[in-house]
């Protein structure tokens, strides 16, 4: 069955010398995948740039039942992106973000409402008006509720402290060990507040936000699994002052 398809790209590997899989997260489908052909003809180059990381794209699939990997046709590009892909900073920024969504967005079950924020954070973070130093923190904090575990903010106090295991704030630490104590929590509730709009206005330093990023990978480690291994990690950390 052919399905006129609406996706965000995000990581392409190669699966033999004729073809390669690309990862992607459609509004029809939810997760998909697709195989297209590898090479360096005119073809395999554009469907290259197509399927950068997070770029958004149409195209026509060619959908089976009984098959995990599609294949698609006429590929066209629905968003015109400016800085995303030839700014080096935004363009890591991508990489690390679709690593991030590599491991969370798992299921092959269309979500409309998650599709339309994955879209809206790659036109803010395209925007060339945009200082993207603090992008990633409010994309993973946001995600968290397309995902089923955005934090609890409306309890948050001087002086409690945050269970990561329940995503709420307590008055007194939990049985367990995976909780912040009242500082590292009141970032937690600082970051509820952080929206695409005001999020340069929140001043930290490299050392800091790389500190948040730990914080929010613990809270992505508990709730799903291990993020230790991402490739884009350590560029991350590096940039920004």
């Amino acid at each position: 069955m052919f399905r006129t398809m609406h996706i965000i790209a995000l990581r392409t590997v190669k699966y033999n010398d004729r073809h390669s899989i690309l990862s992607a997260y459609s509004r029809e489908m939810g997760r998909v995948s697709f195989l297209l052909p590898a090479g360096n003809g005119r073809e395999a180059s554009r469907r290259r740039a197509l399927t950068m990381p997070l770029t958004p794209l149409e195209c026509v699939a060619s959908v089976r039942p009984d098959r995990d990997i599609h294949t698609m046709r006429d590929p066209r590009p629905l968003m015109v992106t400016h800085t995303l892909h030839s700014d080096p900073v935004r363009s890591a920024v991508a990489l690390f973000l679709c690593e991030i969504l590599q491991v969370v967005l798992r299921e092959n079950q269309e979500d409309p409402a998650l599709f339309a924020f994955l879209w809206e954070a790659v036109a803010k973070l395209d925007a060339p008006s945009l200082n993207p130093a603090n992008f990633h923190l409010c994309f993973l904090y946001r995600l968290g509720r397309f995902i089923g575990i955005e934090p609890d903010a409306d309890g948050w106090a001087p002086g409690r402290v945050f269970d990561m295991v329940e995503g709420i704030f307590r008055a007194t630490p939990p049985m367990h060990a995976h909780y912040l104590r009242p500082t590292e929590a009141a970032v937690v509730a600082r970051l509820s507040r952080m929206t695409w709009d005001n999020m340069s206005r929140f001043r930290f330093s490299r050392d800091e936000r790389n500190e948040i990023l730990d914080v929010i990978l613990r809270y992505y480690t508990i709730h799903y699994t291990s993020m230790n291994s991402l490739r884009s990690l350590d560029v991350l950390r590096s940039l920004f002052v």
